[in-house]
C-alpha cells in the first residue's frame, strides 16, 4: 500500500470532529462550538469565527474575569415551517470562551461581523509590546 494510500484510509477512518457545544445552557436549542482561527500581529490578536445565519443583534460578546465569552444566537423562523427531505447540516447557535492573557489591554477589544464571519480584534497592551532599548 502506497503512503498517498494510507493516508487517504487514515483520513477515511478518522472519527468526525465534534463541534456541539456540551456545557450547560439555560436556552432552549442546540449550541455549536464555532470554526475559529486566531492570527497573531506584531499589534494584536485577530480571532475570525464563523458564525452562519447569525445577525449582528444576536451577537453577545462579555469579558469577565479575563474570559471573553461569545454567544451567537440564529433566528430559527425562517425553519420553523419547513419540512426536511434531506439536510447535511445542523442549525443552532454558536458558543465560544477564551481565556485572554495580561498581554491583551481588554478596554480595546473590537468586534466586527460580516457575511456570517465574527472578527475580534484584541490588541496588544502597550507595555507588552516589543521596543527597541537604547543603550547609554
Amino acid at each position: 500500500m502506497s503512503k498517498e494510500t494510507k493516508e487517504i484510509t487514515k483520513a477515511e477512518n478518522r472519527k468526525p470532529e465534534k463541534t456541539e457545544f456540551t456545557g450547560e445552557r439555560t436556552i432552549p436549542g442546540k449550541y455549536y462550538i464555532p470554526k475559529t482561527d486566531i492570527a497573531e500581529t506584531e499589534k494584536s490578536l485577530v480571532v475570525i469565527m464563523d458564525v452562519p445565519g447569525v445577525r449582528k443583534e444576536n451577537v453577545n460578546i462579555t469579558l469577565e474575569n479575563n474570559n471573553l465569552e461569545v454567544d451567537a444566537k440564529i433566528d430559527h423562523s425562517p425553519y420553523e415551517n419547513l419540512n426536511p427531505v434531506y439536510t447535511e447540516y445542523n442549525v443552532g447557535h454558536y458558543t465560544r470562551r477564551f481565556t485572554v492573557s495580561n498581554i491583551i489591554d481588554t478596554a480595546k477589544i473590537d468586534a466586527g461581523l460580516t457575511d456570517g464571519v465574527l472578527t475580534l480584534t484584541l490588541p496588544k497592551a502597550e507595555e507588552s509590546l516589543p521596543r527597541k532599548i537604547e543603550v547609554s
